[in-house]
């Protein structure tokens, strides 16, 4: 029962008390006055009577004593009476029936009055005429006693009516602190944590109301803190001091990261020794601020083409990973690239299109970091010696399609469903069996068979994705995959998913009436929580409205705060899986482990993706993490 009804309860159990006390002594004291009354008018009555009567006792004319009696009686308010004369002993009696009207029978039946007479001895001097005898009749006693019971009853019942709703009005302000102190727990429950609640007046209640909003300040800041010792922790490992740019080791990171995903792109090297004749001719403080306005222009106008990981990893050595392009974007880049190194080298007085060389490697076919660092540092030297300011590493693989013949064969292949499907198991760290799979695709496109890292590229380029995930969605139903399993599927939403208002809507209209919607789980990118935050939102809560589940993939990726999980409450979070390639000497785990913390910290679930091997996954396993993906475990056929 909650505190409402109990004190509700309460309330009305003392007004049925109050009110029960109040009838009862209203009914006790009516009565006694009635009684009291009747005696006093029998009395009156006896005494007249007796006097009326006297003469015609003295005359002996019974007729008149007769007419005497009549008149007194048809009054009515008189049961009985009896008058004996003394002289013969001859009796004459007179009865009125008990009935009584607008008083119901039941009520009467209750006895509530006792018979009242009143005997008296007419006399003449010390002759003694006769005797007389009057039974009250109780008729008014009871219709009185009637109508004021009534009237009460009444008027009790209007304020009994006027108290409850009274009371429930009031009950309902004063616990409505109580209320929002219920919703602010739930959200504190929930790792939620908002601005404190307004103090109630209630004395009470305002100090429960400060002790939660302290408590829910000091778990915020224990957030933050956590927050800010991620921030700290990225800066000190994985960020230029000189540039403000990630650093070689991230760098790599990424490159595993990227290498090891459906995309495509390619990989910049530029060695700037021009920066070598800004600190022979300035000293290296204005060489560092030299460098430090180059990685800014870097980041404003390369990025304005397309998003890519700008890193500085030597001295004079910066890195440009650009992903999800193809070749003419590739180019476009490149050019971007040149014209704001010429204009920094200008403003440093140094002479354009020298001094410095880009060597650019393409991502064709399964490639690791390795080589494509080789071969983005080949093109870098070849550029050098040839005294270029850039340079191709050259490659003989043919691309499968045009961009036209691409947006066709996608799209032909998309909307007939061609899909190949694989999945892979996400195992529990403790080793008690499987958290979820993740769903992977091929699509037949004509006669040849095209992977993820082929073809998404091109999906995300061409805005195909919101109809690939459509299309996919659908064919995870009709093919019955989420019977083929117990445990949730995890499917990849695209970006362009992620920010289509028209997919939205199409998903919860679907997931409205679909099945084992509590099997399904969608992933959103890290990098589509930071592009664009209040369609995440919008795209969760439809997700989570529905019943399915979401998480967070390539969590740690980006730079940025963490505050979004409070915001988005995903279920799960999978860490990206630079950090499996990260070299314990670089300080890994401090990193990895306060990212933990802080999803662990909002009550989310970490799977560590990436591992290959054994090693890895006991390094993992100090860090408290619940489940693991990779090739250690492949991912298995669904024909």
């Amino acid at each position: 029962m909650t505190l409402f009804r109990q004190i509700y309860s309460l309330l009305f159990s003392l007004f049925l008390l109050v009110v029960a006390s109040l009838g009862y002594v209203q009914f006790t004291e009516t009565q006694s006055f009635l009684t009291k009354q009747m005696e006093s008018d029998l009395n009156n009555a006896s005494t007249s009577l007796g006097l009326m009567l006297t003469p015609a006792l003295q005359a002996g004319d019974t007729a008149a004593a007769e007419t005497l009696v009549n008149v007194i009686f048809e009054g009515g308010y008189y049961q009985n009476v009896k008058l004996t004369w003394m002289v013969d002993g001859k009796q004459q009696e007179w009865n009125n029936p008990l009935r009584i009207e607008d008083v119901p029978q039941w009520f009467i039946n209750l006895n509530l009055f006792k018979t009242i007479k009143k005997q008296s001895t007419i006399t003449s001097g010390w002759l003694q005429l006769a005797q007389l005898e009057i039974t009250a009749h109780p008729g008014f006693g009871y219709h009185e006693l009637w109508r004021i019971m009534s009237n009460t009853i009444i008027a009790f019942s209007l304020l009994f009516l006027v108290a409850i709703f009274t009371a429930r009005i009031g009950l309902t302000w004063i616990l409505k602190p109580l209320h929002t102190l219920s919703e602010h727990a739930k959200s504190i429950a929930a790792r939620q944590f908002g601005p404190g609640m307004a103090l109630p007046k209630t004395t009470e209640l305002k100090d429960l109301v400060t002790a939660f909003n302290s408590m829910s300040a000091q778990l915020k800041q224990v957030f933050h803190s956590l927050d800010e010792e991620v921030g700290a922790l990225r800066k000190k490992n994985l960020v230029d001091p000189a540039s403000g740019l990630p650093n070689r080791q991230y760098l790599v990171s990424r490159l595993n990261g990227w290498l090891s995903e459906p995309s495509s792109g390619a990989l910049f090297l530029a060695k700037l020794d021009w920066l070598e004749e800004v600190h022979s001719k300035y000293g290296y403080q204005v060489r560092d601020e030299t460098i430090r306005i180059l990685a800014e222009k870097f980041q404003l106008q390369l990025n304005e083409i397309t998003p890519s990981v700008i890193g500085r990893i030597a001295a004079y050595e910066f890195a440009f990973l650009v992903t999800d392009v193809e070749h003419d974007q590739i180019s476009k880049y490149l050019q971007t690239l040149i014209r704001t190194i010429n204009q920094e080298m200008s403003k440093a007085g140094c002479k354009p299109n020298e001094d410095f060389a880009i060597g650019i490697a393409e991502r064709i076919g399964q490639m690791n970091v390795s080589d494509i660092l080789a071969q983005a540092d080949n093109a870098l030297q070849k550029a050098l010696q040839e005294n270029k300011t850039f340079h191709w590493f050259e490659t003989t693989e043919q691309q499968l399609f045009t961009r036209e013949q691409w947006r066709d064969n996608l799209s032909h292949a998309i909307s007939n469903k061609k899909f190949k499907f694989r999945w892979q198991p996400i195992q529990f760290c403790d080793g008690d069996g499987i958290a979820q799979r993740e769903l992977y695709c091929q699509l037949e496109l004509g006669d040849q068979l095209a992977h993820a890292g082929q073809f998404m590229p091109y999906i995300e380029l061409l805005s195909l994705g919101a109809l690939l995930d459509k299309c996919l969605i659908e064919t995870v139903y009709e093919q019955k995959l989420l019977e083929r399993s117990y445990e949730p599927l995890a499917i990849k939403l695209t970006h362009q998913s992620i920010n289509d208002p028209q997919f939205h809507e199409w998903l919860n209209h679907f997931l409205r009436n679909a099945t084992f919607i509590e099997r399904i789980c969608f992933e959103i990118p890290e990098a589509g929580v930071y592009s664009d935050l209040k369609s995440c939102q919008h795209l969760c809560n439809i997700i989570r409205d529905n019943g399915a589940k979401f998480g967070i993939d390539h969590f740690g990726r980006q730079f940025g705060s963490m505050s979004y999980l409070q915001e988005l409450r995903p279920s799960y979070v999978k860490l990206d899986q630079s950090f499996a390639y990260y070299d314990e000497t670089h300080h890994n785990s401090e990193l990895c482990r306060a990212l933990i913390n802080v999803a662990k910290g909002l009550d989310i679930q970490v799977i560590v993706t990436g591992i290959q091997e054994k090693a890895q996954l006991e390094r993992f396993n100090e860090l408290r993490t619940d489940a693991y993906q990779g090739f250690i475990a492949p991912p298995v056929s669904l024909d």
